[in-house]
């Protein structure tokens, strides 16, 4: 491996259907996670999301009408 490139270099021609399904999930997953971390992590979504940040500890949301 004398040079970078030559290090990295890939056969596309030599994928497989699973490699193109895997690299093709990968490379989707990672810009849903990058438009997730934006949405996250922006200031303006603050207030919207200080608001339902305790849903996944209320449990008087799943009350039927029999128990009420």
């Amino acid at each position: 491996m004398s040079s970078l490139a030559e290090y990295f270099h890939t056969d596309w021609a030599a994928l497989t259907l699973n490699d193109w399904i895997g690299l093709i999930t990968t490379v989707v997953v990672f810009i849903l996670m990058i438009i997730a971390y934006i949405y996250v992590f922006h200031p303006a979504n603050r207030e919207h999301l200080e608001t339902r940040k305790y849903i996944p500890l209320d449990d008087d949301r799943f009350e039927t009408e029999d128990k009420r």
